[in-house]
């Protein structure tokens, strides 16, 4: 099984309507591990680690974002998957 690790920027409306809350809630259910945050930008910064056609799914997710968010843009870069992420978690700023 191939592992994908990405980490996102996702601009536009993304701040204030639960985006962090429902990005946990896919990653789980996609069964990735890694992170997601506000910036202080009002754009919404995520990491996302595991088998890489959930990554590729996850990926589709944040160019639609959740109920009430409209997303603008997403920039998203590959890195060296790295394993040290458990769980999927929001961090708080």
């Amino acid at each position: 099984m191939a592992t994908r690790r990405i980490h996102v920027i996702v601009e536009g409306r993304v701040q204030g309507v639960y985006f962090r809350a429902h990005t946990q809630e896919e990653a789980r259910r996609l069964g990735l591990a890694g992170w997601v945050r506000n910036r202080p930008d009002g754009s919404v910064e995520a990491l996302v680690e595991g088998e890489s056609t959930a990554v590729d799914r996850m990926q589709e997710w944040f160019h639609r974002g959740s109920p009430g968010s409209r997303v603008s843009s997403v920039r998203c870069s590959d890195e060296q998957p790295a394993g040290d992420c458990r769980g999927f978690e929001i961090h708080f700023s």
